[in-house]
């Protein structure tokens, strides 16, 4: 079976033509079909659509709504963790990447030409600035974080179930869930698309969550940030001594009457700059460092819903029990 996982949040606008779309990829897919909808604390009207409309879809499907907004990689985590099928693909809700590349994940799956699939940006419908701002990030990220990324960067992805079992086993927090994946290794597969313009809604992946996505990828995946403070803090040490070693010599031979106060206000501005921004990046390790030790959930789903399909003659998984309030990915 094939399990699709859809994260969910301010995609109301949207519904109306992607529940027709996985319609049409359940009728193309060669094996059982399941939707995962995980509803991320999503302020509008999402939840309540999909549960009017998911009993009526002629694909199998589950509803997940998480307690709050836990972000979207947490979201994609709560929907991997409650898939049944041997396979699974990540999808967009706002359809800017065509949801038949499920079909193409799954194809080179079963061919067993990979265990990890990624969809990579042949192209772009995006605005002109925002389309350029996209590819500096992304640069800037194959160049710092992950050189294995594919120049456009990825979004969507498909993995088998030994790989989805290895995922949801690893304990981390604020992690980027895509560098994780390429962190892990198997062979992967990459599948080239062209990103389509969004038609509905605004998104929400506003610039600062693209810079937290940064840097938690830089944190979480390089020593980058320690390397630029030992870099920083060796060169400033060097200058101070050399510059100490030049005011010494021009003391001792007369060249200096009066102290100078803007010898020294540099050198406190200059050092006390290193000083600040050792203890920021100290900082946020401690801080990944104790949101680990806690050990606390990623998400808690509020509640799951199982929807069996309206076709007839669909083979479908048994259903499991509707849960309450669960703690996801509590093992830890």
């Amino acid at each position: 079976m094939l399990s699709i996982v859809i994260p969910v949040y301010r995609n109301e606008a949207n519904l109306d033509r992607l529940l027709p779309a996985l319609e049409g990829v359940a009728d193309a897919c060669p094996v059982p079909l399941e939707v995962v909808f995980v509803v991320d604390g999503s302020p509008d009207r999402c939840l309540e659509l999909l549960r009017e409309r998911l009993p009526r879809a002629s694909f199998a499907s589950q509803l997940v709504a998480l307690s709050r907004n836990f972000g979207s990689f947490n979201a994609i985590l709560a929907g991997l963790e409650a898939g049944q099928g041997d396979h699974f693909a990540v999808l967009a809700a706002d359809l800017q990447e065509p949801p038949e590349l499920a079909l193409q994940f799954l194809d080179m799956m079963r061919r067993g030409e990979a265990e990890v699939t990624f969809g990579v940006r042949a192209g772009r419908s995006d605005p002109l600035l925002s389309e350029a701002s996209a590819r500096l990030f992304w640069f800037l990220y194959r160049r710092l974080v992950v050189r294995e990324m594919p120049p456009g960067g990825v979004d969507m992805f498909g993995c088998t179930r030994a790989v989805r079992d290895r995922l949801l086993s690893l304990r981390e927090v604020n992690v980027n869930l895509i560098a994780l994946l390429f962190w892990m290794g198997f062979r992967r597969g990459y599948v080239p698309y062209d990103r389509q313009p969004r038609l509905e809604g605004k998104s929400a992946w506003t610039l600062r969550k693209k810079l937290r996505y940064c840097l938690d990828s830089v944190f979480n995946f390089t020593n980058l940030p320690i390397q630029f403070l030992l870099w920083v803090g060796g060169i400033g040490t060097t200058v101070a001594v050399l510059f100490a070693g030049v005011l010494l010599v021009a003391k001792l031979t007369g060249r200096i009457e009066v102290p100078g106060y803007t010898a020294i206000a540099l050198a406190v501005t200059f050092f006390g700059a290193i000083i600040s921004l050792g203890l920021g990046i100290l900082g946020q390790y401690l801080w990944l460092a104790l949101q680990n030790i806690r050990g606390r959930p990623n998400y808690f789903v509020a509640s799951a819903e199982r929807y069996r399909s309206s076709a007839p003659g669909v083979r479908e998984p048994a259903a499991p029990a509707t849960t309450e309030t669960q703690a996801g990915r509590s093992g830890r």
